[in-house]
């Protein structure tokens, strides 16, 4: 079977101008180091899981604490990314479209959460939702060291996911999509709805997969404004922590392999949704 002369002659000049060293070197040194780098490390705490037996892992992670535990992880977490993304988005839509003053410092206070150490995060914020802080004082509910501590310091470090994934494909984003929308006659929440949220998402939900990946293994910001009460305001990474300041290593690798193992269901089922969402876009 003869092969068409153009097409040699395009792989010769890709392998000539490519700019990495070809591509079995790049996929090798791709593969070692996501080796070193992540499947070394996860696998080394599903060995270490393995010298329970069965009824000694069930018990460790079944616990009544650690189930709670489970609950406020995962809800504050979800609910946390959920928030982020409507504002998030709302952030980013600001960030594109208008102009205003201090356009840019309000831009670069968006990524504040990604330089500021988690710890200070943590005690900043303890120190404005407390009772006598200057935002605590005038709330009719209690926040720090509470379940909803927990919800606003994750939601703290979420935001900049969503915003910095959302911000660049409303940036693409032609106007004259709603430009021509309107002269059909559509209004402005069918052009959104119809027109401007099918493009946006696939980044959006990317956003929220990042944001809630974070606050799943969120720690520095939380331990201080949760209040760490077992049952009421402990999250699973303080557990696991715990675990391994009392020396017992198999119960925290339990604990943390099925956080992992949830948390790759629920990142496979929004990876898969976001695939949906963009072969129907390209469709």
């Amino acid at each position: 079977m003869r092969t068409d002369p153009a097409v040699l002659l395009s792989r010769t000049l890709l392998k000539r101008h490519t700019v990495l060293p070809g591509f079995d070197l790049a996929l090798g040194f791709a593969l070692l180091y996501l080796g070193l780098i992540v499947l070394l490390p996860l696998s080394a705490v599903f060995l270490k899981t393995f010298t329970l037996s069965w009824a000694s892992f069930w018990d460790t992670v079944s616990s009544p604490r650690v189930v709670a535990s489970y609950q406020l992880t995962f809800g504050a977490s979800l609910a946390a990314a959920l928030i982020n993304a409507v504002f998030g988005l709302l952030v980013a839509w600001v960030l594109v479209r208008y102009h205003f003053p201090f356009k840019r410092v309000v831009d670069a206070l968006v990524d504040l959460p990604f330089a500021l150490p988690t710890a200070v995060a943590g005690i900043a914020l303890t120190a404005l939702y407390a009772e006598n802080g200057w935002i605590g004082s005038w709330l009719p509910f209690k926040v720090a060291f509470t379940p909803t501590g927990v919800f606003v310091a994750l939601t703290f470090i979420g935001l900049p996911f969503v915003v910095r994934t959302v911000q660049p494909v409303l940036e693409d984003l032609q106007k004259e999509l709603e430009e021509a929308a309107a002269t059909l006659g559509a209004s402005r929440g069918q052009t959104f709805r119809l027109v401007i949220l099918p493009t946006l998402t696939p980044a959006l939900l990317t956003g929220f997969a990042l944001a809630f990946a974070r606050a799943l293994g969120e720690y520095g910001s939380v331990i201080f404004i949760a209040g760490n009460m077992p049952m009421v305001s402990e999250i699973t990474p303080l557990l696991i922590i715990t675990k391994l300041e009392q020396y017992d290593y198999a119960g925290a690798t339990a604990i943390a392999v099925v956080m992992l193992t949830i948390a790759f269901v629920l990142l496979l089922g929004i990876n898969m949704i976001q695939a949906w969402a963009r072969q129907r876009q390209g469709r």
